[in-house]
């Protein structure tokens, strides 16, 4: 099986490292892939571990939302301003019910202990 992140890589030898394995994403790209890959799966456990503590909310209700399937993920832009402070620009692309939409987002993210978090974004 083919990562959904794009990368033309097995999930196992790509996202899956991270998901199912326990490692920390090295970068924020590599982080926002296997979040986007963690929306394809349903697995909110993973986008609330990696979401920067100090405004995580509680839950995603991933359950509850109505069936969206993932389509394609594209990364337009990475940056690093700073050791632990990085910015990265995506558009998803998602169908619900048939109908097709995307999400154009610059994404905030926060490296603390090592380990890279998602902090918010700004819908483009």
């Amino acid at each position: 099986m083919y990562c959904a992140c794009g990368s033309n890589k097995k999930y196992i030898d790509c996202c899956g490292r991270y998901l199912d394995k326990g490692e920390f994403a090295p970068s924020a790209e590599v982080l926002m892939r296997s979040r986007y890959t963690a929306y394809t799966l349903n697995r909110e456990d993973y986008l609330l571990a990696t979401w920067c503590d100090s405004i995580r909310p509680t839950s995603l209700g991933l359950a509850s939302e109505p069936n969206r399937k993932w389509l394609s993920l594209e990364v337009r832009h990475h940056e690093q301003f700073a050791a632990d402070h990085a910015i990265v620009e995506f558009i998803a692309r998602y169908k619900v019910s048939g109908r097709a939409h995307r999400l154009h987002e610059i994404s905030r993210f926060v490296r603390k202990a090592g380990q890279w978090f998602y902090v918010d974004g700004d819908i483009l």
